[in-house]
């Protein structure tokens, strides 16, 4: 079973409807559950990693452009893609990460689903908790 936040999922699915009818690809991170507020006693254990947060998929663009590599996301857990014309399942063309969330229209949570590398379908479970706040130094 994986889990994610609502807040992390709904992002997510405003992020491809935004950029409808172009496709995004997104890193997602976890947090162990024990980080977040607010977890249900049926969930998931303290030590159970729960996606939570996400790099904007524009970062690092021209220190990619100039030297060919993505400088501007660190390692993740997994990957969101979206796909605007379908299907919803990974394909080759996707970036693939250990777990790839994919979304067609019309982006709603219905339209999401989890994925390993080899297509295989995960159960996800969304969580209304949230990861800590973190103060953005700009």
């Amino acid at each position: 079973m994986l889990y994610a936040t609502a807040g992390l999922v709904d992002a997510l699915l405003e992020i491809a409807a935004d950029r409808d009818p172009n496709s995004v690809s997104v890193a997602v991170t976890t947090r162990p559950a024990r980080e977040l507020s607010e977890v249900p006693e049926d969930g998931p254990a303290p030590d159970d990693p729960v996606f939570t947060d996400f790099y904007l998929p524009d970062a690092g663009n021209s220190v990619r452009a100039v030297f060919g590599m993505d400088l501007g996301t660190p390692s993740a857990a997994g990957r969101f893609v979206s796909h605007p014309t379908g299907p919803l399942a990974v394909t080759r063309e996707d970036d693939l990460s250990e777990v790839v969330f994919v979304a067609v229209p019309p982006y709603d949570r219905d339209s999401l689903a989890a994925f390993d590398r080899s297509d295989t379908r995960l159960t996800l479970r969304t969580l209304d908790a949230a990861p800590p706040e973190v103060a953005f130094e700009g």
